[in-house]
């Protein structure tokens, strides 16, 4: 989730049609694309496998100052407390943020290679590794948190977050296990008008559940089988509707900024960002603020500021805001990281790709595309569709992607083209075997039904 700092101030939103403009303003023209990858990693200590808190002499807060004695990272502060990591100005590397249960992330930099994005994520693991190992902390890089139950969890000392816990079991029942033990990859694309926005949204939110296939990666809770193979996926399923889930309107004539404005506005908000603190309006209006009438803040008008804020506690499949943001694919270790950016870039960046990807789905009903979200957490690769499998498909949808990527013709020192970034995902194809399906093998198999060797095997 993202972090904010206190800075000059935002202009002052005076109608609908300034938050339409808002969206609007991402566009950027096919030179001017760049992609950002987002990790999560659970924190732990290697010697008892137990969850990392915020405070203590082997503690996050302890990671986060290594990091910034040893690699040049600046402290983001919430009062006295070290919340996030940024580079200096000039400095490219992305921001690293905590999530709710101590998850480590790294919001990364937009980049224009999937080359440069792994080399990106190769020196965060580097650096995240070398000051770990002094403090005998690991990095896990799974889906849901394998072992630990929710009261076993550490809660990181984000304000935001505080509010969020109190609300979210108000709205659905996972929502806390959402925000604790979840972790993912989530990848960011551009877009070139509002055209080229609607078709990838679209090409993207129908194809989210075979991404979700594909990178499934957490079929254990609190130390056994859970039944799923992204359990991860199936508990934002009841985390909180209103927020959630597949934008059906977004397939239906008109789709475009000002029908999303209108959908984020029946959003209901979270809260506001009022001198470096975080005032709790959860549940009311967006429409409301924007006519002046938020209880807590009477007379007040929003800020583009808040608007910001407000598109980033929506947690739609595909989440529009100044770029898309591809959010269903589980928490893995470094491989995946690569792999999940080359997808999407291969199937949306150049215009054959994103043509056929087009093809494949736009006949998909609105009930079709409900029903592959509903089965794929379950069933993963296996799930059945149509007169085929989601493995079909996601074989199909490898050689859009293999295509695009090959016709961008971004090549490496070593000559790799920027497909050498897939190979994971067409093994993954190929065996029919998920990261989820091979660790449950495992755990059935040589673990000895002992998750503790999960640790060791799934380690970054």
């Amino acid at each position: 989730m993202s972090t904010r700092e206190e800075g000059a101030p935002s202009v002052i939103v005076r109608s609908r049609d300034d938050l339409v403009a808002w969206l609007a303003e991402g566009c950027k023209p096919k030179e001017s694309w760049r992609v950002g990858t987002e990790h999560e990693k659970f924190v732990f200590h290697t010697g008892t496998l137990t969850p990392v808190p915020y405070e203590g002499e082997r503690s996050i807060r302890a990671l986060m100052d290594a990091l910034v004695d040893r690699f040049e990272w600046e402290p983001i502060r919430e009062g006295d407390r070290i919340i996030a990591l940024k580079r200096p100005d000039g400095v490219h590397g992305g921001t690293i943020s905590l999530e709710p249960g101590g998850q480590f992330e790294l919001s990364g930099a937009p980049l224009r290679t999937l080359h440069e994005t792994c080399q990106e994520a190769g020196e965060h693991f580097r650096e995240i590794l070398s000051v770990g190992e002094a403090l005998s902390i690991g990095f896990l890089g799974l889906g849901f948190s394998p072992k630990w139950t929710l009261a076993e969890t550490p809660r990181m000392p984000k304000d935001r977050y505080a509010i969020m816990t109190r609300f979210m079991p108000e709205v659905g029942t996972r929502g806390l296990d959402m925000m604790y033990r979840t972790a993912t990859i989530q990848v960011n694309v551009d877009f070139s008008d509002e055209a080229d926005m609607v078709k990838k949204l679209r090409v993207s939110l129908a194809l989210q559940p075979i991404v979700t296939a594909l990178f499934a990666s957490s079929p254990f809770t609190e130390g056994r089988p859970n039944g799923f193979k992204s359990l991860r996926s199936e508990i934002w399923r009841d985390t909180d509707r209103e927020r959630t889930g597949m934008l059906p309107f977004a397939f239906e004539p008109g789709m475009g900024f000002e029908r999303y404005t209108d959908y984020a506005l029946n959003v209901p908000m979270y809260f506001v960002y009022r001198a470096g603190r975080y005032i709790d309006v959860a549940g009311a209006s967006f429409k409301d603020f924007l006519a002046g009438r938020l209880a807590n803040l009477p007379g007040e008008r929003p800020t583009l500021d808040d608007w910001s804020d407000h598109l980033t506690t929506l947690f739609p499949e595909v989440r529009l805001k100044r770029f898309l943001e591809m959010r269903g694919a589980d928490g893995g270790p470094w491989q995946r990281v690569c792999a999940l950016p080359a997808l999407w870039v291969g199937l949306l960046y150049e215009e054959d790709a994103l043509d056929a990807a087009w093809t494949l789905v736009k006949d998909w009903t609105a009930e079709e595309r409900e029903t592959l979200r509903g089965e794929v957490p379950r069933a993963a690769l296996a799930t059945r569709f149509r007169r085929s499998t989601v493995q079909d498909i996601a074989r199909e949808v490898l050689q859009i992607a293999h295509k695009g990527l090959r016709d961008r013709r971004q090549i490496n020192a070593a000559g790799d083209d920027e497909t050498v970034h897939l190979d994971v995902l067409e093994k993954v194809v190929e065996s029919g075997k998920t990261l989820a399906d091979e660790l449950l093998e495992r755990f059935e198999g040589p673990w000895r039904r002992n998750i503790d060797h999960v640790f060791e095997e799934c380690a970054l």
